[in-house]
């Protein structure tokens, strides 16, 4: 295996994993990615440690569970003794660097990020297109061109999807073309570049032309089954409450099912525009002779419930669109191509296999478990992990909910702690969620075994070196 490859690591925002051509949505349109499905290894039951993003960007940066980090909530700042995968590459030569979002502490009202010592040499920050903050570095090449983010955006187009920036101007572009730039100095230590682009993120607002290549009347409803509230939770009862007082939210029982489609069409586009900056990275990477010594990673931090249940967004849900991910690894020669991996994963694992790939040792402190055998075809794709563990804490405070998901190839139990609430599904014989077990007595025993396998499965997230000072 030659030695410290590159990686580019492309990581969206919210993204579901339903919305990849090649991996079976024939609604979308995602040649690029579809590329990358044929040319690596899709892991086709990707799993986030948390819905929501600063939870899950700090697992997965560290290859540790969100209670570990203690990063535990969108606002939470990173402890700064945690040591992200990008300081760690740096330490071993490794010129790091990234553009878009990183969110591993507060960027609300006017706040700057604060960072770490996170190992990134070159940082083009911006954590949403809105120029909030005069440090958005998007914000600021949009000023380089002449123009501003107030200028270029066309505004709404129906009360629940809306005309965005132009594609060459997006920051979705920006992103790709930041990375671009890095990519073509050659540098001459092994590099790491972070893609992080905010959308298919809501507000759902692609480019005119991008929508238009969607017509709503041929994609599908979101998942609904007019049964299902009845047995469902608080919190889910909580969501319709809430987007039926919030004057610009996504209240479905006002929804038309025409309002519904064309916000699918518009999360689409925005998948869409996303692929096409994919194609222009990996397109650079060949170019300049790089592509086959690049790993290249296409993830997201978590999902997007785009309807499904009645809820849109995300909050304190563990359903399979909220927690699923797409996650697809290449690299030329080294890794498996057209390789299928359906066994259970999380995104903790990435971090992991990135040092083993580079030949860097894997601390301890590490929760995550490395992918490179099944990446290298010496390990069965099919058996990776018999479980996957997703973890909420209180991360929208008006919902107090604390929530833990634990999910086998077959069934998912979903604890929502200090309240008799939780969610229970048979996944064979109800894959899409709508019949809750929790309160069946024909399901009684099931569910005594998964709440002990549930409470097992958050010990074994503590923190395996609580006796260091720091984890590494």
């Amino acid at each position: 295996m030659p030695e410290k490859p590159n990686i580019l690591w492309i990581c969206t925002d919210q993204q579901r994993a339903d919305t990849i051509h090649a991996l079976g949505n024939p609604h979308i349109r995602t040649p690029h990615i579809d590329a990358m499905v044929a040319n690596g290894t899709a892991f086709t039951r990707a799993y986030c440690q948390s819905p929501v993003c600063t939870p899950s960007r700090a697992s997965f940066l560290t290859g540790r569970y969100p209670r570990t980090t203690r990063c535990r909530q969108n606002g939470q700042a990173m402890p700064p003794q945690e040591r992200l995968i990008s300081r760690l590459l740096a330490d071993a030569g490794y010129t790091c660097g990234l553009a878009g979002k990183l969110h591993l502490a507060t960027c609300a009202n006017g706040v700057v990020e604060k960072r770490i010592d996170d190992g990134y040499e070159v940082f083009h920050w911006s954590h949403h297109p809105q120029p909030d903050w005069p440090e958005n570095a998007y914000t600021q090449w949009l000023t380089a061109k002449g123009t501003s983010w107030e200028e270029l955006y066309d505004g709404p187009t129906t009360p629940y999807i809306k005309h965005g920036i132009p594609a060459e101007f997006s920051q979705t572009t920006w992103c790709a073309n930041m990375a671009i730039e890095f990519l073509l100095k050659k540098q001459s230590n092994p590099w790491f570049f972070s893609y992080n682009c905010f959308a298919p993120h809501h507000p759902f607002d692609p480019p005119g032309d991008y929508l238009a290549r969607y017509n709503p009347d041929e994609l599908p409803l979101p998942k609904m089954d007019p049964r299902e509230p009845d047995s469902k939770t608080f919190y889910q009862q909580l969501d319709a409450q809430y987007a039926h007082n919030d004057p610009g939210g996504y209240h479905v029982a006002a929804m038309s099912d025409r309002d519904k489609r064309e916000v699918t069409a518009a999360y689409y586009a925005m998948v869409e525009l996303i692929d096409e900056n994919v194609g222009r990275m990996i397109a650079a990477l060949e170019e300049t002779g790089q592509l086959e010594n690049t790993i290249v990673i296409f993830m997201s931090d978590h999902g997007e419930m785009l309807g499904d249940h009645g809820i849109y967004l995300k909050g304190p849900h563990f359903y399979e669109a909220a927690v699923h991910v797409p996650l697809i690894m290449q690299w030329p020669d080294q890794f498996q191509a057209n390789q299928r991996a359906d066994g259970l994963m999380e995104l903790t694992d990435i971090a992991p296999t990135l040092l083993d790939a580079a030949g860097i040792e894997i601390p301890t402190a590490m929760q995550g478990k490395t992918l490179l055998p099944i990446l290298q075809g010496t390990a069965d794709p099919h058996a990776h992990r018999d479980y996957v563990f997703s973890e909420y804490y209180n991360a929208w405070s008006h919902r107090h909910s604390y929530g833990t998901m634990y999910r086998t190839k077959t069934h998912k139990m979903i604890v929502y702690h200090g309240t008799d609430q939780g969610e229970l599904y048979d996944l064979q014989a109800d894959p899409d969620e709508f019949e809750n077990l929790w309160h069946s007595p024909d399901h009684a025993a099931l569910k005594t075994d998964l709440l002990k396998a549930t409470f097992d499965a958050s010990v074994f997230t503590m923190d395996p070196t609580p006796l260091r000072e720091g984890p590494f």
